[in-house]
């Protein structure tokens, strides 16, 4: 058996315009919450296409990456239902920042996704009991207090977009 540690790679981004920043609302198994949005990251891709791939999912716009804010570890613990095991997951997230594009026609909201909405930091700030992560408050505090850092941090070699040796 490995017991090796393995993170769960997510990706999230913070888009804030006019002093409002962009969240979803989407069902969870704890109920309806809200997120930035967020999701993992894919195999073969790197962190900053992730989010735009992820962004583009969940809110059915563009989006183009043009900082990192942060790199946050948070755990999430889930009592088993159902028969089910319990979940203990440890989540590594690369939060970016960027420049939000247009509506690409045709697109729809990812399942689960219930709406996208734009909130102040107080709004964000009176809601934590519904963020689905406390990375969601912690992602805007950090933009807010103007912490970016260049894209060039977060190096993803050639190798991970090419296809494994045949066996």
């Amino acid at each position: 058996m490995d017991n090796r540690w393995k993170p769960s790679v997510t990706v999230a981004a913070v888009i804030e315009r006019g002093g409002r920043f962009l969240l979803v609302e989407e069902h969870t198994a704890e109920g309806l919450r809200l997120n930035n949005p967020a999701g993992h990251l894919d195999p073969g891709e790197s962190p900053a296409d992730g989010v735009a791939r992820e962004t583009l999912e969940e809110t059915t716009h563009r989006f183009t990456p043009t900082a990192l804010v942060g790199v946050y570890l948070s755990r999430f613990q889930r009592a088993g239902r159902d028969g089910q095991p319990d979940e203990d997951i440890t989540y590594l997230r690369f939060a970016y920042c960027g420049e939000l594009g247009e509506v690409v026609a045709g697109r729809t909201l990812d399942t689960g996704i219930v709406r996208t909405l734009w909130m102040t930091p107080d709004e964000i700030r009176a809601s934590s009991a519904r963020h689905r992560s406390p990375l969601v408050l912690r992602c805007m505090e950090d933009h807010l207090a103007g912490q970016r850092h260049p894209l060039s941090l977060v190096f993803t070699d050639a190798s991970v977009g090419q296809d494994p040796p045949s066996r």
